[in-house]
């Protein structure tokens, strides 16, 4: 078998089970909200558990990813997705659905920077471009997978019984990465823990990661927390479509969020070769993310498919900036790097989920369920306020004089 073969499925239906658990929601959460009696605010706390977890591994991944195999620390992990997975689809109140979303952002936290760690070990320079766009679309894949087909499944089964059947598609691509990646040959004497912790920290204050990283972690923040919860309640509430249809309409967000991560990496590339940047490409693709937002909120009493499909494609650009930032500083640090910008994605996305959940459940609710139109409005609004002030941090650096060329980190 070829070794990319190899090394691509494994890591790609990691990233794409990562996907499911993290979308699945906009489409399961009525029927929890249901099942269980929950309001805006607790579901929202217990969505953005996945986020609050999966940021908090997000340091030590980076450590970890840089000193041990790189098959172990995948595989493993995905166990505890499997045990979160199957805590969920057991629970019978909010604390079990918190704990067990919670062991899933853990489990799934190593899937997109595991891949890249080991296309980075075991590829030549001119692979990697390809492979990586191959690997975030298959996210993109369970994107597509936790809409239509989920919301197709839940009116032959439950949401509980699809909670177990992730479980065990957990273990079975965890048994896939222990068996198929490689094993890697220490070349070099790595540091001891504290001084790859000071190492890490250092990443954080350099000029090059503050000055670019803060756009890209409010972008995706925003991003994922409202593609993964409140877009499918958005359609159901304030458009007021069928759950069937508003499936169709995270459908056709997802496949054009798959469009995004291959697209707007061959247009990087191309305009690369122009003198045009990545930063720049990513920057532009932001705008048009925020641009979607208020395309969306215009006429929120209507259903725009072109503007959710815009809101998936620019919704992805801010994964370009992990490209800009790896550019910045030594290769033997490059799994802390991006861990480190995850890190304040996935913290901002738990923040961005749950507080617009709290705002939605500052207006009145006859059934604790249901909300008045003004509340998604004022939540979405909100976000939209973030993502606006992220544009402003990034333009403000560049006018102040651009990143520092090359962090030198020792």
């Amino acid at each position: 078998m070829p070794l990319i073969i190899r090394l691509l499925l494994p890591f790609a239906l990691g990233y794409w089970l990562s996907y499911v658990f993290r979308v699945i929601n906009a489409v399961v959460a009525p029927a929890i909200m249901s099942d269980l009696a929950l309001d805006s605010a607790t579901l929202g706390f217990i969505s953005s558990a996945y986020f609050l977890t999966f940021a908090a591994c997000q340091i030590p991944l980076g450590i970890l990813l840089d000193r041990y195999q790189t098959r172990h620390v995948a595989s493993i992990l995905l166990l505890f997705a499997a045990a979160g997975s199957l805590t969920f689809a057991l629970a019978e109140n909010s604390l079990m659905l918190w704990i067990g979303r919670g062991l899933i952002g853990i489990g799934v936290s190593a899937c997109l920077m595991a891949a890249f760690k080991s296309y980075t070990t075991w590829l030549k320079a001119e692979q990697l471009p390809l492979i990586n766009g191959l690997q975030l679309t298959s996210g993109g894949l369970g994107a597509l997978t936790a809409t239509a087909p989920v919301e197709w499944a839940m009116q032959h089964s439950d949401w509980r019984t699809l909670f177990i059947g992730l479980a065990i598609i957990s273990v079975l691509i965890a048994l896939l990465i222990s068996r198929w990646i490689p094993l890697t040959r220490q070349q070099h004497k790595l540091p001891g823990m504290r001084a790859q912790m000071h190492q890490t920290l250092t990443v954080i204050r350099t000029p090059a990661f503050y000055q670019l990283a803060p756009a890209s972690m409010l972008s995706q923040s925003v991003f994922i927390a409202t593609q993964s919860l409140w877009a499918g309640i958005w359609l159901q509430q304030v458009n007021h479509l069928p759950a069937a249809d508003a499936a169709q309409v995270l459908l056709v967000s997802a496949a054009s969020m798959v469009a995004g991560f291959m697209g707007l990496g061959v247009i990087a590339s191309r305009l690369n070769r122009l003198g045009i940047s990545t930063q720049t490409v990513s920057f532009c693709g932001m705008v048009g993310f925020f641009m979607a937002l208020l395309w969306i909120q215009l006429h929120p009493a209507q259903t725009d498919n072109l503007a959710w499909a815009a809101f998936g494609f620019f919704g992805t650009s801010g994964t370009l900036m992990f490209a800009g930032l790896a550019q910045q500083f030594p290769t033997e640090i490059s799994a802390r790097v991006s861990t480190s910008l995850n890190l304040g994605i996935f913290l901002g996305a738990f923040l961005v989920q749950w507080g617009m959940g709290a705002i939605i459940a500052g207006w009145p609710s006859p059934d604790g369920t249901g909300y008045p139109d003004e509340a998604y409005r004022a939540a979405l609004a909100s976000a939209t306020a973030l993502q606006a002030l992220s544009l402003c941090w990034y333009l403000a650096c560049r006018l102040k004089g651009g990143q520092a060329s090359k962090a030198a980190i020792t």
